[in-house]
């Protein structure tokens, strides 16, 4: 049955939105977090497992170095308290694709302590998030449901288990409640996580690939009559891999719960699961606090020592972040607020960049990649980056375009032929036989022959009513196929008007 919903507006002047956000990273290192094994992803179902990561009787973990220096570098990012000392613990549940049931993560002595990350809106307000932690844990494995529809469990008939992830290292960045936000929490939200994953990105610590599970969220949300009340009791909605998705988780959750308090009910302190299909949540289990999980202190692992030294090291190996290499690179290409913003917004401004090293025009790459090309990767259903065409090309076919060997139609044309796997930007070109008619002669004569056949236009045109050119000009280029420069045409037709 479907549950009862309140307006969005009603319910966010009505109650205090409170929410928060626990962000898990997959690190992108070569082995696990406790053991030599392998994390390519899409390898195999289990493959990638050793004694350590099937957690068999007998076997020791030991710390990958390089994700605890990749766990210091994401704290120093998120201007947290990075401790001398942190400690692994076991904390205790069951679940099929834990093969220890246990999970190592950390719990009262984490790497990371209080930090902070200031988010940029998209109309450029800033919105202070605090953090609580960032701490070290490894993954499980990964569950798919055999039989139910859409991969879920409900009417499966049988379930696999793959443990290739099992033991992959993780950072869980988990936020205090975040207040404040109104009727502007979902948005908040997805902002704060984008800046995230640009933020690993750029540390080169993670590929923070939602749709492979690199990077996912727990959303908790709770609501209150008043900012002055108390913090309401949380719903936490597991796993979702999308920043769409964590917007309308937050969105549905004020919906529901205002639902429920305004009729007198009560939330339940639960987990629940984000549906993309019918964009709701459901619920899951009684959410368990901390001391159902029966924290101890690993006996197999020995406390982690980060000294002075060695986070000046990691300090001194940070690169430019996001925000500042945002401002900078929009000050070389000369883009205004709303252009660069529209970049961001298409996740682009990395492939503009490649572009444009590739001997492009600033505006000739925002062109291409926020225009034909954004189209064909909505159309198609995935990212830019997915595409099956490069900076080089697109590089290429702008260089085609300056040197008059292609027009803005056949550009489109080249490119849709790289997308299609027909080869090379030139090897297309040369396969269809594009190039812009330059001969003067055939040029003239086609935009002779296309004012004799319009000539009501050609009247107009003579009166000083230019709007009526592109009929000229479409009959030219359907006369040379396209293949004629309308600035070219657009001269002609005025030469011939003033002889």
């Amino acid at each position: 049955m479907a549950e009862k919903l309140m307006k969005y507006a009603d319910a966010v002047a009505k109650f205090d939105p409170v929410f928060g956000l626990e962000t898990h990273v997959e690190l992108s290192t070569n082995t696990k977090l406790f053991c030599p094994a392998h994390t390519e992803f899409g390898g195999e179902p289990n493959t990638q497992l050793t004694p350590v990561s099937l957690g068999l009787p007998g076997s020791l973990p030991v710390v990958n170095k390089a994700a605890i220096d990749y766990a210091i570098k994401l704290g120093l990012a998120l201007h947290c308290d990075i401790a001398e000392w942190s400690q692994f613990a076991r904390k205790n549940y069951f679940y099929p694709d834990m093969p220890r049931d246990y999970q190592i993560s950390q719990y009262d002595k984490p790497l990371n302590g209080e930090g902070y990350l200031d988010v940029e809106l998209e109309d450029g307000t800033m919105f202070h998030v605090p953090i609580e932690r960032a701490h070290v844990e490894d993954d499980a494995g990964k569950n798919t449901h055999v039989g139910g529809a859409d991969g879920r469990i409900e009417g499966a008939d049988h379930s696999l288990v793959d443990y290739n992830r099992a033991g992959v290292p993780l950072i869980e960045i988990v936020t205090k409640p975040i207040e404040g936000a109104g009727a502007r929490a979902p948005e908040i939200a997805g902002a704060y996580v984008r800046a995230i994953r640009d933020i690993v990105r750029a540390l080169n610590i993670s590929h923070a690939r939602m749709e492979q599970g690199n990077m996912r969220a727990d959303v908790n949300v709770s609501l209150r009559r008043s900012p002055d009340d108390p913090l309401g009791t949380r719903s936490e909605t597991k796993n979702v891999n999308s920043f769409r998705g964590i917007e309308k988780t937050i969105q549905y959750e004020i919906r529901r719960q205002a639902a429920i308090l305004s009729e007198g009910g009560k939330i339940l302190q639960e987990t629940r699961h984000w549906d993309e299909a019918s964009q709701s949540t459901a619920g899951g289990r009684i959410k368990s606090d901390a001391d159902d999980y029966r924290y101890f202190p690993d006996p197999d692992l020995v406390m982690v020592h980060v000294t002075k030294e060695h986070i000046a090291q990691m300090q001194a190996q940070m690169p430019e972040m996001p925000h500042e290499r945002c401002n900078r690179l929009q000050a070389e290409w000369g883009f205004n607020d709303i252009e660069m913003r529209d970049v961001l917004n298409a996740d682009a401004l990395d492939l503009i960049e490649s572009t444009i090293k590739a001997g492009a025009t600033a505006g000739g790459a925002r062109k291409w990649w926020l225009g034909e090309l954004s189209r064909e990767a909505n159309a198609r259903s995935v990212s830019l980056e997915e595409l099956p065409i490069s900076p080089e090309d697109i590089a290429t076919v702008e260089q085609f375009v300056a040197d008059g060997k292609l027009n803005d139609k056949l550009a489109k044309q080249t490119i849709s032929g790289v997308l299609a796997g027909e080869g090379t930007p030139a090897e297309v070109v040369k396969k269809h036989g594009y190039q812009v008619v330059s001969d003067d002669g055939a040029l003239d004569a086609a935009v002779i022959e296309a004012m004799k056949a319009n000539p009501d236009v050609v009247e107009k045109l003579r009166s000083g009513n230019m709007k009526p050119m592109g009929a000229i000009i479409g009959a030219v280029m359907r006369s040379t196929k396209g293949q004629a420069d309308a600035k070219a045409v657009t001269k002609i037709v005025m030469e011939q008007l003033k002889s």
